[in-house]
């Protein structure tokens, strides 16, 4: 009697996963859907043909480092403007030295980011990367981080630490991190 509890048991667990994964295909299809609706006339690609971040990578990347970085950047509006530009310009310089295909997939995260059904598909944001206010942004980000589906995690993860990355490459911020430089051997 216990076996066939818990072959029941099983095949309702096994019912349970396939209707699971029957949702999230049909709600991957929905975004895949929009996402490829809109690709001809929304979509610009997160990276110019140099490698190099597009307008929508910018605004993106622009915005993730306000979010993820907001108490480590200066607090003085020019001041935290010049940090930005500089991160920015680190971003490209790092998204030049992928490989290829690294680059490719960059672009399309950045693509769908950049575009109103994908940022609100993958991020949860409803305003504009630009427009948005920096609380909202780490809401945003953090539903990302914390999110089930490792597609969200994983877009997250690449968002996060490039730039971070990016931003803690430069010389001038090391200081924040309390890393004195190399030492002179």
């Amino acid at each position: 009697m216990v076996l066939y509890r818990n072959r029941r048991a099983h095949a309702k667990l096994r019912a349970m996963q396939r209707r699971t994964l029957l949702a999230l295909s049909l709600a991957s299809a929905g975004v895949l859907a929009l996402a490829g609706g809109a690709a001809s006339g929304l979509l610009q690609p997160g990276l110019d043909a140099g490698g190099r971040l597009s307008a929508a990578g910018r605004d993106v990347f622009s915005a993730v480092g306000r979010a993820v970085l907001d108490k480590s950047l200066p607090q003085e509006a020019g001041a935290r403007q010049r940090a930005l530009a500089g991160l920015l310009d680190r971003v490209d310089a790092l998204v030049q030295a992928l490989a290829p295909h690294a680059q490719a997939e960059l672009s399309q995260l950045l693509s769908v980011l950049a575009s109103a059904p994908g940022r609100h598909a993958l991020a949860g944001l409803g305003q504009p990367w630009a427009q948005a206010p920096v609380a909202d942004l780490q809401q945003a980000l953090q539903g990302m981080r914390l999110s089930a589906l490792a597609l969200r995690q994983q877009a997250y993860a690449a968002l996060h630490d490039i730039a971070t990355g990016a931003y803690f490459a430069d010389p001038a911020t090391w200081p924040l991190l309390g890393y004195p430089g190399p030492l002179d051997l």
